[in-house]
């Protein structure tokens, strides 16, 4: 690339620039007269100085007309606008200060701000959305209470929300209606919300441990009320969860939910008001997954979740984004984890974790749970920040044991109400309440990179002594790392006995290496480390194939077995790609074979491990990324476990099956028959299509359709192009799920996928301003390791051309897509070189947002 006709670097933000707000802002009062075309926004603002200084106050705004100032009621012209930020001179320490801005919410493609959906007009304002709305200090260190006053037309908009609880509403000239809206309680402008249109509510009520009622709602258009059932479910328990596990009570007399199928997020906690992804609410049998019923569950508990962990305590500065966000999604996994199997939760969210967090560790846009600088803070918006964030939540919560962890969450609480704070301020907590010192902890948090711990156990006489030792990589500006504290859980088996020799004992590695002994161990023992995933790091061992299949048949910790299970799986998936080796088939064959031979086993357990590694992480294990010869290797391992455990898999497709329910039960069954399905064909067995076909017609429920379009959609027969046919013509008026056609032919592994996509991409229904539908095809294209990485280059242009497209409309959504781009140090040369000239051809675009050129540039120089 021409550095010469780069564009100008934008302005980066730094953690050690901090510094408190000039200006407080402790009450405003917004009026908005509301309309898509064009909609008027008088914000009054209370404003204190802050401190000793005689500084202006500095207003942040983007992309508004301003249309007059106020000081004191008088309207004053010696403001001036400094890029797009408002200055506003003043002399006292105490002022009120009034603004009159335009602005165009049908316009906002961008989805930040208030925009227009579907008929809705909505506001998303995290991270830096509110100053699209009206000038304010936007920065979550500035707390004010709000009342809101909106006026719109009463036929179009006749549902009127905001934050806080309503206080009053009436009818205004012309046809149009108006309410009024307190919040009590300070928040920063992020968690601002604002909701008008044509509104249904599906209500109930909940009553607080301290005998409060309030009243729930959620809001979506009339046809979808139907489908709100299971949100507005979840959502109670929720609620009940929060106050028995965390002492936490709802306070005030609201809880309004609203979906909206234009969302650049998954849902937003803003104060009594959660704003949501329609995919992240809605749900019947006939239109979502098992998957999707779990996500809802968990997304409604996380966004309530955030009423505490967010809200009533919030982050200081965007640095400290993971002391809301990881916590959060702590609590919320162990919500979700309440609600059915444990084991299968962690199960799926450990992989969720190496499918995305692992990869960003050790790429160029590796990052610390607390990251040191910034261009754009929606970047930050990361797998890091939220999963490994809870990651080290989690060690925490395992170092102090679950009384002093809920002590620890109780001082934070109380301790920080109605402020803002930082995660130094969570970790003084957890050392406060729990009695411990988290000196060297705190690394996990200034440090990038994913651990490596090599662990290898000798046995002489009756003493057995395990070795290990950590490594953190080096990372993108820390190339040299000091040591962590990993805490292990561990545990002896008995080889010949297959009987525990230890209890489990908790070692908090914390020196580059360690020595740990066990005493009175009378046989050869294999070892159960890092039980639980109890961190999150990567184990490198010494055990054998055979240890391994012991171990998936014999440990009594659930993610253990399921743990050396993909072990077994992955070491030889990799002996295969890199040198054709393919006798461990039979090692893995067997130990699948034993797992589903164990009847008392968990359905959902068993599904989860039997099924392989994925291709993607299957190349995150070799130096070079080879994506035909992981390809190969990992559909010839399907292939043998499907034709040689052919009779089980049937047996299982046959066998035990229950009437449609959201149950544990009935959703494992569900899910092990569909695996169960995949490895029919797999097999190659000549019915599997038929088979598949079947149930893709006869199916009572999408979580089986999908099973079984998702079987077809990789294969070759004519039943694959019916089955499309007839799945696009019953649901092509339904958004969400036409989403799911888009996506299954995106991660097909077909050897025409890329041109399938291309071709997608010109389809009447696909379109890149909804964020949904983009990463539906665009997203699931990337991640599709072998179709996205055709030596040809073709997959690496699809993506370059639709990201530059999509940035135009919406910045941050394109910004998120691009990672798969960023890998290419990981390929061959050939493959190198067309993703950089990609990454190139991105960065030289003209009037590219600060967004993607941030995510680009770093993955170009990373």
């Amino acid at each position: 690339m021409d550095m010469q006709n780069a564009p100008a670097l934008p302005a980066v933000t730094r953690r050690e620039d901090y510094h408190p707000p000039e200006w407080m802002v402790p009450e405003v009062e917004l009026d908005f007269d509301l309309d898509p075309a064009k909609t008027r926004v008088r914000a009054t603002l209370r404003v204190e100085r802050n401190g000793a200084h005689r500084e202006p106050l500095k207003l942040d705004g983007a992309g508004q007309q301003p249309v007059r100032v106020l000081v004191d009621g008088v309207a004053v012209n010696n403001w001036r606008l400094e890029g797009e930020r408002l200055v506003v001179p003043l002399t006292g320490e105490a002022h009120t200060v009034e603004t009159e801005v335009e602005i165009e919410p049908e316009k906002n493609t961008q989805l930040m701000g208030l925009y227009a959906s579907g008929g809705i007009l909505c506001t998303q304002c995290e991270a830096e959305g509110f100053r699209r709305i009206t000038y304010f200090p936007d920065r979550p260190d500035v707390l004010a209470t709000y009342r809101v006053r909106m006026t719109a037309d009463k036929a179009r908009f006749p549902v009127l929300l905001a934050n806080g609880d309503p206080v009053a509403q009436g009818e205004a000239d012309n046809g149009r209606h108006w309410a009024e809206w307190h919040d009590p309680f300070p928040k920063p402008s992020y968690l601002f919300a604002l909701v008008a249109g044509d509104l249904q509510a599906n209500r109930d009520e909940f009553v607080t441990q301290s005998g409060r009622t309030v009243q729930l709602g959620i809001w979506v258009r009339e046809a979808d009320l139907p489908r709100t059932d299971h949100a507005l479910h979840a959502l109670k328990v929720s609620m009940a969860w929060d106050e028995r596990v965390y002492g936490r009570e709802y306070d005030l007399d609201v809880f309004n939910i609203v979906a909206v199928d234009d969302f650049n997020f998954g849902a937003m906690e803003n104060k009594g008001l959660n704003i949501f992804n329609s995919r992240y609410i809605l749900a019947d049998p006939d239109t979502a997954t098992d998957y999707d019923y779990d996500a809802i569950a968990a997304v409604v508990a996380h966004e309530y979740f955030h009423n505490w962990s967010g809200n009533r305590v919030t982050c200081r500065d965007w640095f400290q984004l993971s002391l809301k966000e990881g916590f959060t999604v702590f609590r919320d996994q162990g919500f979700s984890a309440d609600q059915g199997s444990p084991a299968v939760n962690r199960i799926e969210g450990v992989r969720g974790l190496r499918a995305a967090q692992f990869p960003e560790d050790a790429g160029p846009l590796a990052h610390p749970v607390r990251p040191e600088s910034y261009i754009e803070i929606s970047n930050f918006y990361t797998a890091t920040i939220y999963n490994k964030g809870a990651e080290l939540i989690r060690m925490m919560s395992i170092i102090l044991g679950p009384q002093k962890f809920r002590a620890a969450c109780d001082l934070y609480f109380q301790r920080f109400d109605g402020t803002a704070a930082t995660c130094e301020d969570f970790v003084r907590c957890m050392e406060e309440a729990g009695g411990v010192d988290l000196s060297q902890f705190r690394l996990w948090y200034a440090q990038a990179g994913t651990p490596r711990v090599q662990a290898s156990v000798e046995h002489e006489g009756g003493r057995a002594t395990l070795r290990l030792a950590q490594h953190v990589p080096p990372t993108p500006g820390q190339p040299v790392k000091e040591p962590m504290v990993i805490p292990l859980k561990v545990k002896l088996f008995g080889a010949e006995t297959a009987k525990p020799l230890t209890d489990e004992r908790l070692v908090l590695l914390k020196d580059p290496a360690e020595t740990v002994v066990f005493d009175g161990v009378v046989e050869r023992p294999v070892l159960s480390i890092n039980r639980g995933f109890s961190a999150p790091v990567i184990i490198e061992s010494d055990r054998s194939a055979a240890d391994l299949g012991f171990l998936s048949a014999n440990d009594d910790d659930p993610f253990a077995r399921y743990e050396a299970m993909q072990q077994l799986m992955l070491d030889t998936l990799v002996a295969d790609a890199v040198e054709g080796d393919r006798s461990g088939h039979e090692a893995v064959v067997a130990a699948v074979a034993n797992t589903l031979d164990d009847a008392e086993r968990d359905p959902a357990f068993v599904a989860e491990a039997v099924l392989l590694p994925s291709e993607s992480f299957i190349g995150d294990q070799l130096s070079v990324v080879d994506p035909e010869a992981v390809f190969r290797a990992r559909e010839g391992l399907r292939a043998a476990l499907g034709g040689k455990l052919e009779e089980r898999w049937r047996g299982l497709y046959d066998g035990e099956r229950e009437p449609y329910a959201y149950t544990p039960r009935a959703k494992g069954l569900r899910r092990l028959r569909n695996v169960a399905l995949g490895y029919i064909a797999a097999s190659g067995a000549g019915d599997a299509d038929k088979l598949a076909f079947t149930q893709f017609e006869a199916a009572d429920n999408m979580t089986d359709r999908m099973g079984a379009l998702t079987t077809l959609a990789s294969g070759a027969s004519d039943l694959r192009e019916a089955a499309l046919d007839i799945f696009y013509n019953r649901y092509r008026d339904n958004a969400l799920v036409l989403d799911k056609w888009f996506q299954t032919q995106a991660l097909s592994s077909r050897d025409d996928t890329a041109a399938q996509v291309a071709e997608l991409a010109r389809h009447p229904d696909f379109t890149l301003a909804n964020p949904n539908r983009a990463r539906s095809l665009v997203g699931a294209f990337g991640v599709n390791q072998r179709a996205f990485n055709g030596a040809s280059g073709e997959g690496y242009r699809f993506l370059a051309e639709q990201l530059i497209a999509l940035d135009k409309l919406n910045p941050q959504t394109a910004a998120k897509l691009l990672p798969p781009l960023g890998r290419w140090r990981r390929f061959d040369a050939g493959r190198a070189k067309l993703m950089r000239a990609e990454l190139e051809r991105i960065v030289a675009t003209p009037g590219l947002s600060k967004d993607l050129f941030e995510q680009a540039s770093k993955s170009l120089e990373g």
